[in-house]
């Protein structure tokens, strides 16, 4: 059969027309090659068998003859209202796949993202506006332009990108450390072929990188919810940090409080910790602890994301216990020690 156009667009060789239409709507959108700077070259061929499988498929004397003689039969398949039908004489009729933005214009011209009365589409290309921050959410605003020649003075379509749907990512200091791998189920409003809502559900995995800080963000684009003349909504994830019971993280550094006595700031000291990542360290503390005093150790703070290999330090603050009362002979014996 050569090409297999049901399998380009996904779906079995009983799909109904609307199920055509749900297919070729989100592989369109999807291979559009504006909407794929970056994989340019790849997005204009998928984009093009998915609309050549379109046109076959939605005309029922196309797919007809598909069926029946697979690719080479529509180049032998004779014009419509012919009584050659029965015939395959390329004489007669050759199968030219049309302009895949054509096909891409009329589509959407009538579907519920309202491109509008459309003629030959030109290009559609993703652009920021220059209006800024939205309020609340403090990323760019987009919008997917549609330029068309023939339209008269009505000018082109536009379709708006909503401001991003933001979600917190809570991560505990340990997830933080060493990495993690997050399964995100979410459901989502989207509209179908017939521009009616529908609730889908997906997972989405998360790569925790280690060093990651409270406040970033991984964007998955368009996973937001639809709407009527629009493009679907991006759908971010802000990474949270939860609260430890041992560290306080301070930018790249850790930081510990310590408790220990008066006769350990004066006389020494050896401070035991368990990591974030489970080692244990044995810390000797030689210098005299003073108000103020912060022990560091290098390299024993956080992972730098942004040079990986490096981490920041370990600061050990302290909090010396005095006692709340001494005996005549452990003051005499203090000032003997100190001198004083």
């Amino acid at each position: 059969m050569g090409v297999d156009y049901y399998n380009i667009l996904k779906v079995d060789r009983n799909a109904s027309d609307e199920d055509l239409k749900k297919a070729y709507r989100k592989l369109a959108m999807k291979w559009h090659p504006d909407k794929n700077p970056n994989n340019k070259k790849e997005a204009e061929a998928q984009f093009k068998q998915i609309s050549e499988a379109y046109e076959v498929l939605s005309d029922p004397q196309k797919r007809s003859l598909y069926d029946q003689y697979g690719e080479e039969g529509l180049k032998g398949m004779p014009p419509p209202g012919s009584s050659g039908a029965g015939t395959r004489s390329s004489d007669d009729f050759f199968f030219n796949p049309r302009n895949a933005e054509d096909i891409f214009a009329e589509f959407f011209g009538s579907s519920p993202f309202g491109f509008g009365s459309m003629g030959r589409a030109k290009s559609m290309r993703f652009q920021s506006d220059g209006s800024g921050m939205f309020r609340g959410f403090g990323g760019p605003e987009s919008v997917f332009r549609s330029y068309s020649e023939g339209i008269g003075s009505g000018g082109g379509g536009q379709l708006r990108k909503p401001q991003a749907v933001e979600s917190k990512l809570a991560c505990s200091l340990e997830e933080l450390y060493t990495g993690s791998t997050r399964k995100m189920k979410i459901s989502r409003n989207v509209l179908d072929a017939n521009g009616q809502m529908m609730t889908e559900s997906e997972i989405l995995t998360i790569d925790v990188k280690p060093g990651w800080k409270k406040g970033t963000k991984i964007t998955f684009p368009d996973k937001g919810n639809e709407q009527a003349n629009q493009l679907p909504a991006d759908l971010i994830f802000v990474i949270d940090e939860k609260l430890h019971e041992v560290f306080k993280r301070d930018g790249n550094d850790l930081v510990v409080y310590q408790k220990i006595s008066l006769a350990e700031a004066l006389a020494g000291s050896t401070m035991d910790l368990i990591t974030l990542d489970g080692r244990k360290l044995s810390i000797p503390v030689t210098d005299v602890v003073t108000p103020g005093y912060e022990l560091v150790i290098a390299k024993e703070g956080m992972p730098i994301a942004k040079e990986p290999g490096k981490k920041g330090s370990l600061r050990i603050k302290f909090d010396v216990k005095f006692p709340s009362r001494l005996t005549p002979e452990q003051r005499t014996g203090i000032k003997r020690i100190l001198g004083g």
